[in-house]
């Protein structure tokens, strides 16, 4: 990150700061498209972390901390936007069966599926942490400074991530006569 640009955007400079968001934008997104797990709610947590960034850029006492305050507002910004938007809905993709001959991808599109259903289940602290551990590859002290947690809680919420993860995915495998036993 260009310290100098940072400089700029703090002292008020918006082509500076345009040109920050340019090399983060993409990046943070996909952040908080794994964090929300929809397009119109990262958009929109995004577009809020960019408003809090700019109205907090004076406040910002180290230049070179930069590219770790700005994901931190991001993900504050993903827990609001959650708040905002407790239910979800599930996204239905149209398939033709009429079209060319290509290779048999249902297999993989429904354990996506069913891993996305899996991963809303989770609560969105887990699923940050989740994230930003095994998307963006922070080791667990990095993700507790980011989120401002103690570490043994990001390890904690990993940890529940995971078995959550393991446990829904479980329930999803199990054919529908043994789900009617247990209900």
């Amino acid at each position: 990150m260009d310290r100098d640009l940072v400089e700029q955007a703090r002292r008020g400079d918006r082509e500076a700061f345009a040109v920050l968001v340019h090399q983060v934008s993409d990046s943070l997104y996909a952040v908080a498209y794994r964090i929300l797990r929809d397009t119109g709610l990262a958009e929109d947590a995004l577009q809020n972390a960019l408003v809090i960034a700019w109205r907090r850029m004076p406040q910002l006492r180290e230049p070179d901390r930069f590219e770790a305050w700005f994901p931190r507002i991001l993900v504050h910004a993903c827990y609001d936007e959650s708040q905002r938007a407790r239910q979800w809905t599930a996204h239905v993709r149209v398939l033709h069966l009429d079209g060319p001959s290509v290779p048999d991808r249902s297999a993989s599109i429904a354990d996506r599926d069913e891993l996305a259903r899996a991963f809303r289940r989770l609560p969105v602290d887990q699923r940050a942490v989740f994230v930003l551990h095994h998307y963006v590859g922070l080791p667990l002290v990095e993700i507790a400074e980011l989120l401002e947690i103690p570490a043994g809680t990001a390890r904690s919420r990993l940890h529940y991530a995971t078995r959550g993860l393991r446990l829904a995915l479980e329930v999803e495998a199990e054919p529908m006569v043994d789900r009617g036993r247990l209900a």
